[in-house]
């Protein structure tokens, strides 16, 4: 069988467990499209896959760590007829994305802007789709509304900053490293809040009185009890992770009074189909603001995919502002 080049998950552990290894060359049914993957974005889910934490879902190499990537269509399905050989794509996968070739629905892929290289493309879908679909199709986020972001200098932090300026909407970010916080500034954050000491509700009510309408958390209980406090009325907490863990105390009777609603979101396993109306619904909506320059995607490092390890290493210390991209 010809073979496809891929980063492998020798077991759970440290980054020491990756390596380049083969594995069998994917072969599209009749509505995928076979990709010839240029580079691969790499998520704090890669991180937490690595050391066995986050499974990939059923169907999904359980191996081979990658949720998003960009390249070039090299084959398609018999019922695809909205792709063919050599257009440039981007999309999100539920794994196996840091392979030379990737086969996924044709439905779920979106095209490379022809003002984006390869390389930056693979730095777009999983956390342009995550912040639009947190703040835009389930928060409702406005123009003149205000939106929190929680480690907003993350890659799904960065990007959405940028929706929220698209949008209209006021944006506030909070981080723990002070030096991240200025560059976040440049990309349109409007008011910056480093937490010291765990705590963030007074400068955030600072900037927003009588409280934000949407908040963005990628931390989870250690910011619980906060988010209810800084929730407006009828505001929407939508939690995407659990950085500071699974298990809080809540006041209801906070929660009630303002009438305020919390949801939990998690891109990876979402159908196809759910998958496919996010990306159609992404690329009708913002897609064509990265040729305006409205929206652009924001890189840390682009590394060699031999790099692997390094780039693990330097996610798991949180020394990243956006994203980092590894190339083939």
């Amino acid at each position: 069988m010809p073979k496809a080049k891929a980063i492998r998950i020798r077991e759970p552990g440290g980054p020491d467990v990756l390596d380049v290894g083969e594995i069998e060359l994917p072969q599209p049914g009749p509505s995928e499209v076979l990709v010839e993957v240029a580079a691969a974005g790499l998520n704090r889910a890669d991180c937490l896959q690595r050391r066995g934490f986050y499974p990939a879902p059923p169907g999904v190499p359980a191996d081979v760590p990658g949720l998003e990537f960009a390249g070039v269509v090299e084959s398609v399905g018999d019922s695809v007829n909205t792709w063919k050989p050599g257009d440039r794509v981007m999309g999100i996968v539920g794994g196996g994305a840091m392979a030379t070739r990737v086969v996924t629905e044709g439905a779920e892929l979106m095209p490379v802007p022809k003002e984006l290289p390869l390389e930056e493309a693979a730095a777009v879908p999983e956390v342009f789709l995550t912040a639009y679909d947190a703040i835009v199709l389930q928060g409702g986020l406005q123009a003149g509304q205000s939106v929190l972001f929680h480690a907003v200098a993350s890659g799904v932090g960065t990007a959405g900053i940028q929706l929220a300026s698209v949008i209209g909407a006021t944006s506030i970010g909070t981080s723990r490293t002070a030096d991240k916080l200025p560059r976040c500034t440049d990309l349109g954050l409007n008011h910056a809040v480093l937490v010291e000491d765990g705590s963030f509700a007074d400068a955030v009510l600072n900037a927003a009185p009588k409280g934000v309408d949407v908040i963005l958390d990628t931390i989870g209980a250690a910011y619980l009890a906060q988010n209810v406090k800084v929730i407006g009325k009828k505001g929407r907490i939508i939690v995407i992770g659990l950085m500071g863990g699974v298990k809080g105390e809540l006041s209801l009777g906070a929660l009630l009074a303002k009438r305020a609603s919390i949801h939990g979101s998690v891109l990876r396993s979402r159908s196809a189909e759910e998958k496919a109306d996010l990306t159609k619904s992404f690329t009708q909506e913002m897609l064509g603001r990265f040729a305006t320059g409205e929206l652009k995607p924001v890189i840390d490092d682009v590394l060699p995919m031999s790099d692997v390890q390094a780039a693990h290493q330097r996610m798991d210390a949180n020394e990243t502002f956006g994203k980092l991209v590894l190339s083939w």
